[in-house]
């Protein structure tokens, strides 16, 4: 008996081995590439800064007369837009990258007609070449696929899958004339200035089909790759090819999106943008409950996600090493759009990296409630002012330093960049706990009190503000062109507004969103003078510190200068262009 259980114990211990190895080769290698990810990964790319501004989209109307009034309802309401994402379908068949011009007629002249006031554009694409395209105007594309089946421009002979857009087979950027071939059909929308592709996630459906069971494996013209391997070829080669026609050209990809890619969809070195999705318009409320009949699944991946998914995501995102980091603000897909879930998810996005308005739902926020339109303005033209801000870290992030965000102890808390502490309002209260880190905080829509942490404690918060403290010593670049926030208006437009919080020794530096040209403000606090010095690039600048007091006189060398100082907000202000010193007298 003792040797027939000793034979057991063996068999089954080489059976568990059998099955580690096999599960290793068969999922985990080809699909998330452990453990070799920390090689696939380098430091984010330069963001340019116009990312950074809002984006705006829709998925309910494709077309250029809805994108047109869209746009022009935004302007008419003083809602900052710099990006314009133009989503599926849009070409013929997807991915011919011929425009359709029954929905964008005079494509070449609206493309560049966007780009003349100031837009740039971002269109969607994936890696498929497809027999069958769902929604485009030509849906059977037989002869597209064939040929590029016969010429070998696909990987696995052209082997098929179907995806949640058509049936396809993978593009093989390992073939150098199918390479050519392919981006040769992207320079007819590329050569009109667009600014960058929208990747959505077909990579990760690399496989071929052995009956009912996928392999992760299919052969290329280099080799054979995995669904990792191709993953990350997919986002490194179009973001190369991208920049090639546009030195400041991005491309938004996900980053990591629940429990799909731990080790995150697009290598972080060729990720200059990124989101996570694709939730729903939904979070925890007594008074929202799905609708009866409403579809629980999203388009792309399998899942019901609310409010809460993205924030997870979007942490865990940061966390892993991503740079410029946002979601579908509202969520993506569902009937109705919850007006206080619009307002909150905006207010959260203000302090991501990434702010794209979009998805299905009204967009046109002068159609929803004044109160929307009115606080959701306000919050998107605050993080267009704090782009200076996370410029500098996007350069810090590039240069392997400090990332925007970083997750830190409580409920979605977090850092955005070094000087600022978000504790997001993530389910329909206005209550929300905060563990304030240790230091010397000031709540940012009211700045008159210091509160020192560690502390935990809970807060009110209306509709109107949200959980955002700054630091004691912090110094905030902004660029402020209206009034919507408070802390300038437009004439500031052509400063930079420093906002400084004195506190002993502190600088902060920003760097030319060209070439990265450092300008670096000092600022030192003594015991009746605070002394602001500037070094590297000249800059007009505003500097706006908060004083509880009145000072006597303000002095840039030996000349005197003239001051605004507001009692109430206890904010000092003044202006200068010089590279130097001035000194603050109380």
């Amino acid at each position: 008996m003792r040797k027939v259980l000793q034979k057991v114990a063996k068999f089954l211990a080489y059976a568990l081995v059998f099955l580690a190895v096999f599960g290793y080769f068969y999922f985990i290698l080809p699909f998330w590439g452990m453990p070799f990810n920390a090689q696939r990964h380098g430091n984010p790319p330069l963001t340019p800064a116009w990312a950074l501004e809002c984006w705006l989209w829709e998925d309910d109307q494709n077309t250029a007369a809805y994108a047109d009034s869209l746009l022009a309802g935004y302007r008419k309401y003083d809602i900052p837009v710099r990006t314009l994402l133009i989503d599926s379908p849009w070409s013929l068949r997807y991915n011919d990258f011929e425009t359709d011009t029954s929905r964008y007629p005079n494509h070449k002249k609206w493309f560049m007609g966007l780009q003349d006031q100031g837009y740039r554009v971002v269109l969607w694409m994936t890696s498929m070449v497809d027999s069958y395209s769902k929604d485009t105007k030509i849906q059977e594309s037989g002869e597209f696929y064939q040929t590029a089946k016969e010429n070998g421009y696909l990987v696995g002979n052209g082997n098929e899958i179907k995806w949640w857009k058509g049936k396809g087979g993978f593009i093989d950027y390992t073939h150098p004339e199918a390479k050519q071939w392919w981006q040769n059909m992207q320079q007819k929308v590329l050569k009109y200035g667009i600014d960058g592709w929208k990747l959505d996630g077909t990579a990760t459906l690399f496989r071929n089909q052995l009956g009912p069971i996928p392999f992760l494996y299919q052969k290329a013209h280099s080799g054979w790759l995995t669904t990792r391997q191709y993953m990350d070829l997919y986002y490194r080669e179009e973001y190369a090819n991208g920049l090639r026609t546009n030195p400041e050209f991005v491309t938004l990809a996900r980053a990591m999106d629940r429990g799909f890619h731990p080790e995150g969809f697009a290598p972080i070195d060729a990720s200059p943008v990124n989101w996570v999705g694709d939730q729903k318009h939904h979070w925890k409320s007594k008074s929202q409950t799905p609708a009866q009949g409403e579809a629980q699944k999203d388009i792309a991946l399998e899942g019901v996600q609310g409010f809460e998914s993205a924030i997870e995501s979007i942490l865990k995102s940061a966390k892993l090493g991503y740079s410029v980091i946002g979601s579908d603000v509202a969520g993506f897909s569902g009937d109705s759009i919850p007006a206080r879930l619009y307002i909150r998810w905006a207010q959260f996005s203000t302090f991501c990296g990434l702010f794209l308005n979009g998805g299905h739902g009204e967009r046109a926020l002068w159609k929803r409630s004044p109160q929307e339109l009115e606080i959701i303005r306000r919050f998107s033209w605050l993080h267009t002012e704090l782009v200076p801000y996370m410029y500098s870290y996007v350069v810090s992030a590039h240069r392997g330093g400090t990332r925007l965000q970083r997750p830190i102890e409580g409920k979605y808390h977090y850092l955005f960049g070094d000087n600022l502490f978000v504790a997001p309002i993530y389910k329909d209260e206005l209550e929300n706990e905060i563990h304030l880190p240790e230091g010397q905080w000031r709540y940012w829509f009211d700045d008159k009190e210091v509160i020192s942490g560690p502390k935990t404690f809970t807060k009110k918060f209306s509709l109107e503000e949200f959980p955002v403290y700054v630091k004691e010593g912090a110094i905030i670049p902004l660029h402020i062109q209206r009034a919507y926030t408070g802390i300038g208006d437009s004439t500031a437009a052509n400063y930079l507004t420093w906002l400084i919080y004195p506190k002993g020794k502190s600088e902060f530096t920003v760097y030319d969103t060209k070439d990265q040209t450092p300008t670096t403000l000092i600022v030192n606090q003594q015991a009746n003078v605070l002394n602001l010095q500037f070094k590297g690039k000249k800059l007009p600048s505003i500097l706006t510190i908060h004083a509880p007091e009145r000072p006597k006189k303000i002095t840039l060398g030996r000349k005197e200068v003239s001051f605004q100082y507001d009692f109430k907000k206890q904010k000092l202000s003044f202006k200068t262009d010089i590279i130097g010193e001035a000194k603050v007298w109380w």
